[in-house]
């Protein structure tokens, strides 16, 4: 049985259909990268499956229906291009967030938080407040805050996709490392082909509503509409 399955999902804003029949399996600890142009439904989905928006379907997460659920009972969490920080709480609070609202003891949220600010590399920032963060380090804090409360799946909607060329491949490196460890889920949404290619374990491209699925790099990049092609072809010209 795959961890996550959605099935048949379908989407329509007045007589204009944004996803038409989207299905797709992935098995734990995987990342499924879906590349595709703007406006063509990568969002849409995305928010679909968190609960954020209502659509037809069935999402299935651990061989649980989760499509009748509320947001906050899917244990999915969406993670956006900005990092949305609490502007009025520290690093170490914002890491905090989610275990204080779950009522976790006092000596647990010291611990799991420290422990989490050491694995995002921000342990000496933990008083800092977001406006005295670099655009990396916010992203950290928000993933630290997302990760914290163990969800079952991460959903990403171009997470590093405002931050500069340097501080995106950091990002990417930070991902792999983390979704390594943790074991961790998630379908990551992209526009960069490479960044695709890097961490994804399997592929999508969506266009028009439709979502094609390639198990291997070889079949993503042998499709034209991926870019893949077009991209060695300008490299060998050089």
């Amino acid at each position: 049985m795959p961890f996550l399955s959605v099935k048949n999902i379908e989407k329509n804003f007045g007589q204009t259909a944004i996803l038409n029949g989207v299905s797709f399996d992935m098995e734990p600890q995987q990342t499924l990268a879906i590349l595709g142009r703007s406006g063509c439904g990568k969002t849409t989905l995305l928010k679909i499956i968190a609960g954020l928006m209502a659509g037809e379907g069935e999402i299935w997460l651990n061989g649980e229906n989760i499509g009748h659920l509320p947001p906050q009972a899917r244990g999915v969490v969406y993670l956006y291009q900005e990092a949305l920080l609490f502007p009025h709480l520290s690093v170490f609070e914002n890491v905090a967030f989610g275990l204080r609202l779950r009522k976790t003891p006092t000596n647990e949220v010291q611990n799991q938080t420290e422990k989490m600010l050491v694995d995002l590399g921000l342990k000496e920032h933990g008083r800092k407040m977001p406006d005295e963060l670099s655009g990396g380090q916010k992203q950290r804090v928000a993933f630290g805050r997302a990760l914290i409360i163990q969800p079952r799946l991460l959903l990403l909607d171009e997470p590093f996709g405002a931050l500069d060329v340097e501080t995106r491949a950091q990002m990417q490196f930070f991902f792999q490392k983390v979704s390594q460890e943790q074991g961790i889920t998630s379908v990551f949404v992209t526009h960069d082909l490479k960044e695709s290619l890097l961490i994804g374990h399997q592929w999508g491209y969506m266009e028009n509503g439709h979502l094609d699925i390639f198990n291997s790099i070889k079949s993503f990049s042998e499709d034209p509409r991926t870019g893949v092609r077009t991209e060695v072809d300008f490299w060998k010209k050089l």
